[in-house]
């Protein structure tokens, strides 16, 4: 992070970025402006508000991609808080022939999901029928706008976006939803809600189905579902927590 403190450093001096969101409201930079420093990846991806370089966290400031070679940066409310799950934790359990998914290989998103999916927790969770395993990885969001609340501010930004960079961990289809999910391995406080909004409004024009959206999140041997909806789809701040489930498959 300190790579990325002083590259960013570097870049609000060049281009005088504060100056820029201060008068006209929002800093637009490209990521060829960006790997003057650093790799344009490693410098704009900050999942949790934590992770965000001194210079925007002491300035209230985020970033957002608009299109694969394009950013903004301005007083964004770009995170939300993750709310505390206090249900029962329900009991869940693999199907017996399976011998090789152990705990201590749950290490990563994909073993996360390979471990709820097997045990029957993604089914139950999302309550579909005939769910497999469809669209992952990285993709073009295609085109789309949506309006964002200015943090300093009585103000929504309206935002287009054209061809962005997107990543979906998992998407899993059944009869009735297309559930997309987001998975994370250890707790964090916040996350930042454009791993599902972009997702979300890039598949949505594209279904006729409903768009479940899922944040998994597993924790000394717990899997924590989290199930969030957008009230006002070209809203990014209308995220609500639609319910929450605890699993376990560990006896």
């Amino acid at each position: 992070m300190d790579k990325n403190n002083d590259a960013w450093e570097k870049l609000f001096n060049d281009h005088e970025i504060l100056s820029h969101v201060e008068y006209d409201g929002v800093f637009k930079i490209s990521a060829s402006q960006i790997r003057k420093y650093c790799e344009p990846r490693l410098m704009t991806k900050f999942d949790h508000k934590i992770n965000l370089p001194k210079i925007f966290s002491d300035n209230d400031l985020s970033i957002l991609p608009v299109t694969r070679g394009d950013y903004l940066i301005s007083h964004f409310e770009t995170w939300h808080n993750f709310e505390p799950i206090n249900t029962p934790v329900i009991q869940a359990s693999l199907p017996e022939h399976l011998q090789s998914l152990i705990p201590q290989n749950i290490v990563n998103k994909k073993s996360i999901l390979n471990y709820a999916f097997a045990s029957g927790i993604i089914a139950d969770f999302t309550g579909d029928e005939n769910i497999v395993s469809t669209v992952s990885g990285r993709m073009s969001s295609g085109n789309f706008d949506f309006k964002i609340n200015d943090t300093r501010k009585d103000f929504l930004h309206v935002i287009h976006v054209s061809n962005s960079q997107i990543e979906i961990d998992a998407a899993f289809e059944g009869i009735n939803f297309l559930t997309l999910i987001e998975a994370e391995r250890d707790f964090s406080e916040d996350f930042l809600i454009q791993l599902l909004y972009y997702p979300y409004r890039t598949l949505k024009n594209k279904l006729t189905k409903p768009i479940k959206l899922v944040f998994l999140v597993y924790s000394n041997e717990i899997f924590y579902l989290r199930e969030y909806a957008f009230a006002e789809p070209e809203n990014y701040n209308s995220l609500v927590l639609v319910r929450q489930k605890r699993y376990s498959v560990f006896q």
